[in-house]
């Protein structure tokens, strides 16, 4: 972590990395608990979904804002916002446990769209941040690679606090300890140098106007296939494993080999970062994220299927820092809030959106055919990376 950054001090970067997890990790874990207390109490998998798609829906709706307002005030009044909406969600999921039982769907409603809306603004403020403080572009891909090592401890940090409190105490112990999560941010801020905000120009100008730059529209569009990578990984691999007989461990296991991988190669990338050439390596990674696609459903046993989840890890979890980065370089500094917030939009609609897609498609073709064509789609994509020249 000392050699995060060259001209960022490390406790800076550490103080970030927490700040992230603090509301992230409140969020993942609330994302475990609120669907099974709907199910437990008798809802139906349509409520569920239901509670998903407004975690996703209010940060697109809120993206914007949150993005302008990070231009305007810096870090520390948006991420005091971000802190007291997650916790607000959280009081709400809380009271959802003493609640009369004609309210407590509805405030577990509440509670998804208001964590939603404050983590998003939260990691909106610390990117923003991260890329702003940065001196160069190979100090912004290693900030960004400690970022984005923290959504991994976060989905893991949040989701088994909450599931074993949920077993020992009940649904409102467990969501007094998400509770007490964003806190770690609110003790991180003090670590995070306090610095004049740009003279944002956000209130002249459209965000949509920032589509007019040639080389930030192809960057959203090569963000928006390797998140359809995710998203397709995510939904086809259990998919292909039931088609194929194996057990829930199985796929456990080749998901998180999936997970282990893009948090080994985000650990990496930080020691490599004064080699790599972020255009080289998004290109290169959705080339390979094509290859092992096609692979995939060719792969003859669990063993194999866990070999395509690593070198698919290494490929997807290389490419958020190098985008990052390129995000940072290729729009107007004083607007890397509003081109972060596009980008966060494009991310939650996806996470929307595309589930419902493969769940219709996948019906009807199988999942090998998601494979197949989320590969072709992700390969021939790759021409847009080699177009795209940052400064």
């Amino acid at each position: 972590m000392a050699e995060a950054g060259a001209g960022l001090p490390a406790r800076t970067i550490f103080a970030l990395v927490a700040g992230q997890l603090g509301v992230h990790a409140a969020m993942a874990g609330l994302r475990l608990a609120a669907p099974l207390q709907a199910l437990r109490e008798g809802h139906s998998a349509w409520s569920v979904g239901l509670l998903l798609a407004l975690f996703a829906g209010a940060a697109v709706l809120s993206a914007l804002h949150a993005g302008r307002l990070a231009d305007r005030h810096g870090y520390h009044r948006p991420m005091a916002l971000s802190v007291a909406v997650t916790v607000l969600g959280m009081l709400c999921a809380l009271g959802s446990t003493w609640a009369p039982e004609g309210w407590r769907f509805a405030l577990l409603c509440l509670a998804a769209a208001a964590t939603g809306m404050g983590t998003n603004t939260g990691m909106l403020t610390i990117q923003r941040t991260a890329g702003h403080a940065a001196g160069s572009a190979t100090e912004r891909v290693r900030i960004f690679s400690w970022l984005g090592v923290a959504p991994s401890f976060s989905n893991v940090v949040g989701p088994v606090a909450a599931g074993l409190m949920i077993d020992v105490a009940g649904f409102a112990a467990a969501y007094a300890l998400l509770l007490a999560l964003p806190l770690i941010t609110l003790v991180s801020a003090r670590q995070v140098p306090r610095q004049a905000p740009w003279g944002s120009d956000t209130e002249q100008h459209a965000a949509w106007d920032l589509l007019r730059l040639p080389d930030f529209r192809r960057l959203l569009w090569v963000n928006g296939l390797l998140v359809m990578c995710w998203d397709v990984h995510t939904f086809a691999v259990p998919v292909l494993g039931h088609e194929r007989g194996f057990s829930a461990s199985t796929i456990g296991f080749i998901l998180g080999a999936f997970t282990l991988a893009v948090t080994l190669v985000r650990l990496a990338i930080p020691l490599l970062a004064h080699r790599l050439r972020e255009v080289v390596v998004v290109r290169t990674a959705m080339v390979g994220c094509g290859v092992v696609f096609v692979l995939y459903p060719l792969a003859p046993s669990p063993l194999w299927m866990g070999v395509c989840a690593v070198l698919l890890g290494l490929a997807l979890g290389c490419t958020q820092p190098m985008v990052m980065s390129l995000l940072h370089d290729l729009t107007p500094d004083q607007r890397h809030g509003e081109a972060l917030a596009l980008r966060s939009m494009i991310i939650n609609a996806s996470s929307t959106a595309l589930p419902l897609l493969f769940g219709a498609s996948g019906a009807l073709v199988g999942a090998a055919a998601l494979f197949w064509a989320a590969g072709g789609a992700v390969g021939a994509g790759s021409w847009l990376a080699r177009r795209l020249k940052p400064a």
